[in-house]
């Protein structure tokens, strides 16, 4: 899954995500404010794209609440925290489909907020730029799921607005900020994996054996991450171990 430099091609135009930021930012919303509702922006946009109909929405299922049920599966939207849901899929999985659905921000403008006079400040583009590989250090948090067929998972990159508050410790009060809101501005891709199979996708096609520096640096991430990739891949019998170069493990691709 190698990346390279190239020209920012805007986003696919995706007439049912823009219909579910409208319903839920809207005028009303943008005169009194942002954060203005008891559900964060993102979870509740992501919330109407997956299930329109409300009806659907807040669901008692197994002494929990479900975010949306079809009738059908579950669908879970979990913006972070994923050890939180270790008790709802304990439930959930052995008697229904459930969709974990995780955003990412790809892009991110930075927005300040000054608590004294609530101004906002010009947005500024962050230089890092997120990808589907952040994901696993959630997924880590849900390893032993990871190979139920019931579990599916979503992966939704998002360019977004972040709103924090000018509140930290720093002399300019942005380190140890805390974060406000964020706020979708386009969906840019959709990651769906519903089987082990599906998590092929993660190895840079020019790898077949390799350390956690090599993948790292054919993946583009640090090598912390790469390393939790890996143990996950090696989990989901993606990749295997069969030996050490060195001080480090090698790593093989398996065959499906």
């Amino acid at each position: 899954m190698p990346r390279k430099k190239s020209v920012e091609k805007p986003l696919p135009e995706n007439p049912l995500f823009e219909q579910a930021k409208t319903r839920i930012i809207g005028v009303e919303r943008q005169r009194q404010g942002i954060g203005t509702l008891s559900e964060k922006t993102v979870h509740a946009i992501l919330k109407l794209y997956y299930a329109p109909d409300t009806d659907m929405h807040e669901i008692p299922i197994e002494n929990y609440v479900a975010d949306i049920y079809t009738g059908e599966e579950i669908i879970e939207i979990q913006t972070g925290q994923f050890n939180r849901m270790r008790e709802k899929l304990k439930a959930f999985l052995p008697r229904y489909p459930v969709t974990l659905v995780y955003p990412i921000p790809r892009q991110k403008w930075l927005i300040w907020i000054d608590e004294e006079s609530g101004e906002l400040s010009e947005p500024r583009k962050s230089p890092l730029k997120g990808n589907a590989y952040m994901a696993f250090r959630e997924l880590y948090k849900i390893k032993m799921f990871l190979k139920d067929e019931n579990l599916h998972l979503k992966l939704v990159l998002l360019d977004m607005e972040e709103y924090r508050l000018l509140n930290g410790w720093s002399r300019d009060k942005k380190k140890g900020s805390c974060r406000y809101d964020r706020i979708p501005s386009g969906l840019a891709e959709e990651i769906s994996i519903d089987n082990p199979k599906d998590y092929m996708r993660f190895i840079p096609y020019e790898l077949e054996e390799f350390t956690s520096e090599q993948f790292a640096k054919a993946a583009h991430i640090r090598r912390p991450l790469a390393q939790t990739v890996l143990n996950i891949l090696t989990h989901v019998e993606c990749v295997e171990r069969i030996g050490k170069q060195g001080n480090n493990i090698l790593y093989r691709t398996k065959d499906w």
